[in-house]
């Protein structure tokens, strides 16, 4: 079979499954990041809803630890 002018010989079935699945694997691995991402992003606004903080804020911002 002839791809984009590259003949992919007798295992193109295979090197087009291999690609489909690769890009397959990778985007469910950045929706998966993305809902993760959002979820953190929930949980944190909770949390400061609720009065508790960051620790890596200051109490006062300017003020040297």
């Amino acid at each position: 079979m002839v791809v984009l002018g590259m003949d992919l010989g007798p295992h193109w079935a295979f090197i087009t499954w291999a690609y489909g699945l690769a890009i397959a694997v990778i985007a469910a691995l950045a929706a998966w990041i993305l809902v993760d991402y959002r979820s953190q992003l929930k949980t944190l606004a909770e949390l400061e809803a609720r009065g508790l903080r960051r620790r890596s804020r200051s109490r006062t911002e300017g003020a040297p630890r």
